[in-house]
């Protein structure tokens, strides 16, 4: 199974929602992906960190259905964070796991989950009930429609190749202009003030 085919697949399934979407190849690809929800999506975050900011939109924008879109290797850095969303239960939140079995960016040493880690086995232990894994297209599709469509804290493991899509464009922005483009679109859309004007002096 292809990450990008994938992510093209959820792409098709959101519209308002919000993404924290993790570093290396995966970057890329979601910007190709889903070029409608680049306002809507915050980037290039470090790992362990995608899941736990997910989370604190999520506890934040209750009305709001929040994506992480984090890796393997972003997941075993930060499993407490497991635990945590057991105990928090955001019924907004759902987390896509991009399991490619190494660290992809530094060229492919295995992650624990070459060596027979089961992340979805892990979340349904620390008490996340609806954790599943998808091996195929068919079963990632038909689980994002559930994570979408019914309230619920949703953990879904998508394991995938390890490859980037050739030719994809790289995404043109800094982490920096990222932060500042997501927090607009945040508060335009949810008529809020985050930050603020700048100030002059």
């Amino acid at each position: 199974m292809k990450r990008y085919d994938c992510m093209e697949v959820l792409a098709r399934r959101l519209k308002g929602e919000l993404v924290i979407v993790s570093l290396g190849g995966s970057v890329d690809e979601w910007y190709n992906a889903a070029p409608h929800m680049r306002e809507a999506s915050l980037f290039q975050q470090q790992l362990g960190c995608v899941t736990p900011e997910a989370l604190g939109l999520a506890i934040g924008l209750p009305q709001r259905r929040i994506v992480a879109l984090d890796t393997d290797g972003g997941i075993i850095f930060n499993l407490g964070i497991l635990g945590t969303l057991a105990h928090e239960q955001p019924p907004n939140l759902f987390v896509v796991i991009w399991d490619n079995e190494c660290y992809l960016s530094i060229g492919g040493p295995p992650t624990h989950t070459g060596r027979g880690l089961d992340l979805a086995a892990v979340a349904r232990a620390a008490g996340i009930e609806r954790a599943r894994t998808a091996t195929r297209l068919a079963e990632f599709e038909a689980f994002c429609e559930e994570a979408l469509t019914q309230e619920g804290l949703s953990f879904l493991v998508a394991k995938v190749e390890p490859q980037v899509m050739p030719g994809v464009t790289r995404k043109a922005t800094d982490g920096k202009e990222d932060k500042y483009t997501f927090v607009r679109y945040v508060e335009r859309t949810e008529n809020v003030v985050i930050i603020g004007p700048s100030e002059h002096n």
